[in-house]
């Protein structure tokens, strides 16, 4: 199948939740001999008007990012593509409008893949968007619950999760450097203070922790492990690929969920796979809770303290380096999914 995606900003010109997500997407596809099309602003060296990383075609709608001139030039760029299905990413809303509008003449379906609202976007301009779109994909229950908000119908939008590489968990060394291990992008959506507040009423305990991710708030964290006296247990590993913080998982008992704003946590999917207790506090703008709720390795805490009487109670739990449960979120078998919904939208299209 030929799929065009579109994107005013790749991953590979900035880099957040959304765009790493439908890149993701894109490179499995077309790993699994799909033709794929990646409609953007131009993030790459030189004049060329075209060009293919990972075995995706990316296409240079316009050279600098303008939500304008990118809805503008974006129907010449897919009318070139013919593509048979259209993936556009939901932010800014006025690429999904030029997308829909260019895919009537086409004669193809447009597949919205929503992950949040950026600044600027407005509930006119979505509405609008999603207003005759042939479906919506959300990557939580909590997702699916905003777009609804747009008018969406609930039958209209699928809810497909992250994935993670299973086989890489089964495969990787175990590295027992730390027994609690908190990873996210150190952001102001990061909330790290519960898992060091944690940490800290358990200071009279044997323990070790990391911390995986980098951002702004970096160094704030660092201090406040050293104002709480734990900064001598607390490892500030920075970022790491998934080959070197799959071992680190493995070796762990416990990872600690608590950012405030997270559509889909998909650190927390690869400690949960890696057979980590999960504790995860609720937060309304998070939809963690998703991935541990009837997990008997799993726990949903509100506060720092109770986070902590968690960690305490995990020690009730083997410790394990892999868990069966979550190979349902593997690569491969999440990308079946979107194979199908392509597959149902083109005959279901072609039906009008």
């Amino acid at each position: 199948m030929r799929v065009a995606f579109v994107s005013l900003y790749p991953d590979q010109h900035r880099s957040d939740g959304a765009t790493r997500r439908v890149r993701r997407v894109a490179e499995q596809l077309a790993a699994r001999d799909h033709d794929v099309v990646f409609c953007c602003t131009q993030w790459w060296d030189g004049p060329l008007h075209r060009f293919e990383q990972n075995g995706v075609e990316y296409v240079a709608v316009t050279q600098t990012p303008s939500a304008r001139g990118f809805a503008s030039r974006l129907p010449f760029a897919l009318r070139r593509a013919s593509p048979e299905v259209i993936h556009a990413t939901n932010s800014p809303p006025s690429q999904v409008v030029a997308a829909r509008t260019v895919a009537r003449v086409l004669r193809v379906p447009v597949i919205v893949d929503w992950w949040a609202t950026r600044d600027g976007d407005t509930a006119r301009m979505y509405r609008r968007a999603v207003s005759g779109t042939s479906r919506v994909l959300a990557p939580s229950r909590l997702v699916k619950t905003d777009v609804r908000e747009y008018g969406v119908a609930a039958d209209g939008i699928d809810v497909v999760p992250g994935s993670i590489d299973f086989d890489l968990v089964r495969d990787a060394d175990v590295d027992h450097r730390a027994d609690l291990v908190y990873a996210r992008r150190l952001d102001e959506h990061a909330n790290i203070e519960s898992f060091l507040l944690a940490l800290a009423e358990l200071r009279d305990r044997d323990w070790r922790a990391a911390v995986i991710g980098d951002g702004p708030e970096r160094d704030a964290a660092m201090e406040t492990a050293a104002e709480l006296r734990i900064d001598d247990r607390v490892s500030f590993l920075g970022a790491l690929d998934s080959e070197e913080f799959v071992p680190i998982l493995k070796g762990a008992h416990v990872f600690a969920q608590t950012a405030t704003v997270e559509p889909f946590p998909r650190g927390l999917l690869w400690a949960l796979a890696c057979g980590c207790v999960g504790i995860v506090e609720y937060q309304a703008r998070s939809s963690a809770h998703e991935l541990v709720e009837n997990r008997e390795r799993g726990a949903r805490v509100t506060s720092p303290q109770e986070l902590a009487d968690e960690v305490v109670a995990a020690a009730g739990h083997r410790r394990e380096t892999s868990n069966g449960a979550f190979a349902e979120y593997d690569h491969s078998t999440v990308i079946e999914r979107y194979e199908r919904i392509y597959q149902d939208e083109v005959e279901r299209y072609g039906l009008f």
